[in-house]
């Protein structure tokens, strides 16, 4: 963070393309051999087998009955519903999974094509750390369900995937299962085959694979052994930025229940001068996120929540490297920056979002582009950022914020920060204390994908049904 500048068969034939490379398909006779090399199965009973319930039951297993290994983050398994009403919305959870409900992801969908038995679906998908499936074996229990959101009750009777009467695992076409995006088991309802291309995907439905970090922050204190053993480090080195002489107190950081979920607060504080002004700043210990979604739920304060208001605030969440010498064209750094007061020559509320190539701390000059609103952002806010080879493209609550240019693209890894400083002592003069909050609710980082701010969502809430509070999957640079 620095100073402010001044402004089927052939689908079949494509799949193990994706997984065995091309080259390795050229001399298969492809109708009659590429079956041979991937298959799978899907296998279905319930514990839920009454016509109506709380709660939707469909345990499954995949099996791979082809001859080579699968990467089970290439596999999509759908299992096809009647939703209770227009406006019914559902919730996905894992009871418990042989590979863990961590690796397993849960997204619903809407057909294209709507049928007396069908017209939504909860497609499963599986994270990296799922592993493979060799030929033969299958993935063992995956106890997942589903509900309304309101818990009322189901009406499962006028399901097409659902059979109260199969309380024992045995093959069923009526749940289907896509590889490497080819349909290769099952029937979808009819007109609905999902890898139609006149039926496109549902917009909440996060594409497969992608390694991601995920982090809920789900601790105890700032001191929780766990912060360190997933790879954040909470700030207390002295320097910028911000008010000189103010320190970074790592005993600011603490994890508080908001929601019903676990979210970290920032706090800053200072009596107006810099020995009593404190700073706080949690960043991965690694630099190892480059292109891909950055995505975090922050809330932003416009008021502080002791002492006389006015102060010169920055409420942070962003990405960056290291500047190796004076405009160096490999620096890196994409900002969401609150500040709630003014600052910069700001006179009030305004949020930036700013893309680096490089700056020059002395004398200041910067190379980058920023976009900005000038109203108040207090309160919670979903952030997305996403980084690929032609652009970086940045969101607020779903919308669109700003996207800015090729030129400012990373061409080196960065760490991922959120912080919480002064700019000056010049907003508020006053020597009464005052303290104010920064709180952030998750991370989500999905290395080398573009997701849309729904598919975010979405994503997240996969996580959080299953119970999973963190997962870290990016591999280190």
């Amino acid at each position: 963070m620095r100073t402010r500048p001044t402004v089927g068969r052939a689908r079949l034939a494509l799949a193990l393309a994706a997984l065995l490379g091309g080259g390795a398909l050229t001399a298969l006779p492809a109708a009659q051999a590429a079956p041979s090399a991937a298959g799978l199965t899907v296998q279905y009973r319930t514990s839920a087998g009454g016509a109506t319930a709380d709660q939707t039951e469909p345990w499954l297993k995949v099996r791979n009955t082809g001859s080579s290994a699968v990467q089970l983050s290439q596999v999509k398994v759908r299992y096809y519903f009647k939703a209770d009403s227009p406006n019914a919305s559902y919730r996905f959870a894992c009871s418990w999974a042989v590979r863990g409900c961590s690796a397993l992801t849960g997204t619903f969908g809407t057909l294209g094509k709507p049928t007396a038995t069908a017209d939504r679906y909860l497609e499963i998908g599986f994270t990296p750390a799922a592993g493979t499936l060799a030929p033969g074996a299958d993935t063992g229990d995956m106890q997942v369900r589903f509900h309304q959101t309101s818990w009322q009750t189901v009406r499962q009777s006028d399901d097409y995937s659902f059979n109260g009467a199969q309380t024992s695992y045995a093959n069923w076409d009526k749940v289907t299962a896509q590889l490497a995006g080819a349909t290769v088991w099952g029937a979808a309802p009819e007109g609905n085959d999902p890898t139609d291309p006149t039926d496109p995907p549902d917009p909440t439905d996060p594409p497969g694979g992608g390694q991601a970090l995920f982090d809920d922050f789900a601790y105890s204190s700032h001191t929780d052994p766990a912060i360190s053993a997933h790879g954040w480090s909470v700030r207390s080195n002295s320097g910028g930025p911000g008010v000189p002489g103010a320190t970074w107190d790592p005993s600011k950081v603490t994890f508080v229940s908001a929601g019903g979920n676990s979210v970290m607060n920032l706090e800053t504080s200072t009596a107006g001068t810099g020995a009593s002004t404190t700073h706080t700043e949690v960043l991965t210990k690694a630099t190892k996120f480059r292109n891909g979604t950055y995505a975090a739920r922050v809330k932003f304060s416009d008021a502080p929540k002791s002492g006389p208001d006015g102060d010169h605030l920055v409420q942070t969440f962003f990405t960056i490297n290291d500047l190796k010498a004076p405009m160096a064209d490999d620096y890196a750094e994409y900002d969401f920056e609150y500040l709630p007061n003014g600052g910069w020559g700001e006179p009030s509320n305004i949020l930036y979002t700013t893309s680096w190539e490089t700056y020059n701390p002395d004398p200041w000059q910067a190379v980058n582009q920023h976009s900005e609103q000038r109203v108040s952002y207090a309160g919670w806010h979903d952030l997305v950022v996403t980084i690929d080879n032609s652009a970086i493209t940045y969101y607020v609550d779903g919308q669109h914020f700003g996207t800015h240019d090729a030129q400012y693209l990373p061409e080196r890894p960065m760490s991922i920060n959120f912080n919480q400083w002064l700019i000056d002592l010049n907003g508020q003069t006053s020597t009464t204390p005052r303290a104010y909050d920064q709180q952030v609710d998750y991370v989500l980082h999905v290395k080398d994908q573009v997701l849309t701010p729904a598919q975010v969502a979405a994503k997240v809430a996969a996580y959080r049904g299953a119970g999973t509070a963190f997962v870290d999957e990016v591999p280190s640079s």
